[in-house]
């Protein structure tokens, strides 16, 4: 089964320039307070040990809980142990996953059905930071989400509106054939933001920690030989507590979090993104 089907027929060339827009900027709010951090439940935390570094991804099940059951599975399996990233793309994406390291394989579990939105309740945990057209961007924990406008749900049976994880640097995605329900084993890590990959590819978490590595993974259409590889991925649950690092990310829902994103909307002005937001992480 090929699934590199990824973006079909992208290639460098065809990245547009807002693909291609200036990082994060560099947060000067002022230091966390322990109530603006948050600890990630440890069986949603991916630890990928590379080649080129380690990589902490955290899984949001709130948003595709078949596709993060799917990845906790087989990285319990021990499935992803070895593989190596066979299709990289220079400020898009690192793709890998494949059980059997040619970019066409996928494990023995069934496809998966997309997940590509999900239905926002009251209660999910969205914290909105901008409104435009309509429109409400946000985060759920980690993952930066565009939801409809919560008036929708006014008009809707199960008074939910929906929502996406979008494309943003480090943001997990799973890779598919042209069949939408064709996904997997293998996923993809976001180098650099491609929102046109929204609603068309299923997000479901985002590197916290590690991102620079997942830039430094050489590159390719596929990738020549000796390719970069995971070498080892584990749940941090699954870690021994003695050698288990101890996670913690900045909380939407606190008010570190409300000042940063004021500032940062007042600095970028009309060109403020959801992907400027870069959520401090501490590893120890």
């Amino acid at each position: 089964m090929m699934l590199r089907a990824l973006a079909a027929g992208l290639s460098l060339a065809a990245i547009s320039a807002p693909a291609l827009a200036a990082g994060p900027v560099p947060s000067v709010s002022g230091k966390p307070a322990e109530q603006d951090w948050r600890t990630p439940a440890p069986d949603t935390v991916m630890v990928i040990d590379t080649n080129k570094g380690r990589v902490l991804v955290e899984l949001i099940p709130e948003v595709a809980p078949n596709h993060v059951a799917r990845l906790q599975d087989l990285t319990r399996a021990g499935i992803y142990n070895g593989r190596t990233f066979f299709r990289v793309i220079d400020r898009f994406m690192a793709q890998t996953g494949d059980p059997t390291n040619t970019g066409e394989g996928g494990s023995d579990r069934p496809n998966l059905k997309a997940e590509f939105t999900f239905r926002r309740a009251a209660d999910t945990a969205f914290i909105p930071m901008a409104a435009p057209a309509g429109l409400e961007v946000g985060f759920v924990k980690s993952l930066p989400v565009v939801s409809q406008a919560w008036s929708w749900a006014d008009m809707t049976a199960d008074r939910k509106v929906a929502a996406w994880g979008t494309y943003c640097p480090g943001v997990i995605g799973m890779a598919r054939d042209e069949d939408n329900n064709s996904a997997n084993s293998q996923f993809f890590l976001m180098r650099q933001p491609y929102p046109s990959l929204d609603k068309r590819y299923t997000a479901f978490g985002r590197v916290i920690s590690g991102l620079g590595a997942v830039r430094a993974i050489k590159t390719g259409e596929p990738v020549p030989a000796p390719q970069d590889q995971m070498q080892r991925v584990r749940l941090l649950s699954d870690i021994p507590e003695s050698q288990r690092p101890k996670v913690r990310v900045i909380d939407p829902q606190g008010p570190w979090f409300a000042a940063e994103t004021k500032r940062l909307r007042t600095l970028r002005g009309a060109d403020f993104s959801v992907c400027d937001i870069d959520l401090p992480v501490e590893v120890r």
